[in-house]
């Protein structure tokens, strides 16, 4: 009888046991799958250049809605870092994972696609699976338009730029050719995966050249308004703007990567521009 009892107790632990490790597999399965889905809104944020406030507010709003209290969020221009867990008191049971960001771009419509995401699925509009779909039918959209148009319009931009610092008819024209084809270009870099570096710099040449080419053909254009107009539409306004909000709310490591993220595109813009027109003085004194 003794023996009969003792198999049943060891029999009663060992379901008690597997119940426990059952279900705390099962907590922690829920909560990795949340992990990812708060990542991943998180990474496509990122990577269409929203900035650090909102992204960590993001996987906050999202963790929390399913029940964790414990969330810590770390995000830069070039990684993301969270850790999660039930409770604030005790964590047993924390989560984390580290995102690496190699690529960036400027696609706001993304952002504000995540954005109206997270409000929906705080709200339980959605289930976690449904969530981790909808993400993916976010990140997969192209950007809206085409590379022809938006070099089309981002000559418009540079032309009717130059207009506010006096610029001719003439100048206007040169200015909108020339910011045509250098986009197009540069779009077909950024595309292949060229880096910034390399992108930015090829484009201060192309416009410096296309701006000398121009101011050869009629005495009327002016080489330097035509050069302006070029390298307008390369500035990174958006990298700035968000480097000093960033900085402005305390997220110094994000302020100082975005800010040197501007300084480097300034520069490559500037070496681009200054090695074409330094070659073009050069050949000016054989002639």
């Amino acid at each position: 009888m003794e023996e009969k009892a003792l198999k049943e107790l060891q029999e009663s632990i060992r379901k008690e046991v597997k119940e426990a490790m059952d279900k705390e597999h099962a907590l922690a399965t829920s909560q990795k799958e949340i992990l990812i889905l708060a990542i991943y809104a998180a990474e496509i944020m990122v990577r269409n250049g929203s900035e650090t406030y909102r992204v960590e507010d993001t996987i906050i709003r999202i963790c929390k809605s399913e029940g964790l209290d414990f969330v810590e969020a770390l995000v830069t221009p070039t990684g993301i870092l969270v850790s999660i867990d039930q409770s604030h008191s005790s964590q047993h049971h924390m989560l984390t994972f580290n995102k690496r960001i190699q690529k960036r771009l400027i696609n706001l419509e993304k952002v504000s696609e995540v954005n109206d995401f997270s409000r929906r699925f705080v709200v339980k509009e959605m289930s976690v699976e449904e969530g981790m779909q909808r993400l993916r039918e976010i990140d997969k959209k192209r950007l809206p338009y085409r590379i022809s148009t938006q070099a089309l319009f981002a000559g418009i931009a540079s032309g009717f730029f130059i207009l506010l610092v006096g610029a001719n008819l003439l100048e206007f024209t040169s200015a909108l050719l020339s910011t045509i084809i250098m986009t197009f270009v540069l779009g077909i870099l950024i595309k292949r995966e060229f880096s910034y570096f390399f992108v930015h710099l090829t484009g201060g040449m192309i416009a410096a050249f296309l701006a000398i080419f121009a101011s050869n053909l009629h005495p009327d254009i002016r080489m330097n308004i035509v050069i302006i107009g070029g390298i307008m539409v390369m500035v990174p306004g958006v990298a700035i703007t968000n480097g000093l909000r960033d900085t402005i709310a305390g997220d110094l490591m994000s302020g100082i990567i975005r800010g040197v993220e501007a300084l480097v595109i300034a520069v490559s813009i500037a070496f681009g521009v200054g090695f074409v027109l330094n070659v073009w003085n050069v050949v000016q004194g054989f002639l």
